[in-house]
């Protein structure tokens, strides 16, 4: 089991998997941090100073010891917005990748070789003993 394990888990796509996910991962908490704060702060301060951070509807305010239950919706359209960027930048890179395969065809494969000359007279000769034996 172990054997089958090893041979599965160094095959190329395997590792090349792992290494996306690395790397999707990282790329998250990047355009997460970009959302979080240079887009929404941004885009707050365009729409008159808010702080989608804040933006909530209270259902029950907190009392006491009680936290206050509220929809984050504010939270939300970061979280959207955190998305859209991902999935457009995924989209282009995909696009992009198969617009570079396209470009390299395969290279075409090499003609076939000359017939040497030997071969051309033997076939000569050959055609020319088909043609007599037909005329008699």
């Amino acid at each position: 089991m172990f054997k089958e394990f090893k041979k599965f888990a160094f095959k190329g796509n395997v590792i090349d998997l792992a290494v996306g996910v690395i790397i999707g991962g990282a790329f998250g908490k990047i355009t997460t941090s970009l959302v979080n704060d240079i887009i929404m702060p941004l885009l707050g301060i365009i729409i008159g100073g808010i702080n989608f951070k804040d933006l909530k509807i209270i259902i029950t305010p907190a009392e006491g010891d009680i936290a206050e239950s509220a929809i984050r919706y504010g939270a939300f359209i970061q979280s959207v917005t955190d998305f859209l960027i991902i999935s457009i930048s995924i989209f282009l890179f995909v696009k992009l990748l198969s617009k570079a395969k396209k470009k390299t065809p395969p290279p075409p494969p090499p003609p076939p070789p000359a017939p040497s000359k030997e071969e051309v007279l033997l076939t000569e000769i050959r055609d020319i003993l088909k043609a007599n034996q037909e005329n008699t």
